[in-house]
């Protein structure tokens, strides 16, 4: 069974990345967000995968911008969260993390890219970890 994130533990990421109060712009963008991961339609998951899943939070929360500031570093540590959640955790090379990011923050990966560089650049948790 799939474990997400809810809107006050991304408000709390949101906050400990600015150093303080969370800054958000639009409550309405941030649930949407935070939602777009458990999605259905007729019965089924719109995003399947965990995978998926994880493509669909990051691509929302990094291009609804529910915040005034921090949005991608938000995005960022709401995966890491998410992935560790489900025992998976990133391998990813941070440079390389930015820059696939970036693109996502820009429109530039579709869900069904992302959830292939997750599924790439993610390796599962071990019990003795």
């Amino acid at each position: 069974m799939t474990r997400y994130l809810t809107v006050d533990e991304v408000l709390v990421i949101n906050e400990e990345i600015l150093g303080g109060e969370a800054r958000l712009r639009d409550r309405g963008l941030l649930e949407s967000a935070v939602a777009r991961p458990m999605a259905s339609a007729f019965g089924e998951d719109a995003y399947p995968s965990l995978f998926e899943k994880a493509a669909a939070l990051l691509d929302s929360l990094s291009r609804n911008h529910p915040f005034v500031d921090g949005n991608k570093r938000t995005a960022t540590i709401a995966l890491d969260q998410f992935l560790k959640k489900n025992g998976w955790r990133p391998k990813w090379n941070p440079a390389d993390a930015l820059q696939f990011i970036l693109a996502v923050a820009q429109g530039q990966r579709t869900i069904a890219e992302i959830a292939e560089w997750l599924s790439n650049n993610t390796e599962p948790i071990t019990p003795t970890e």
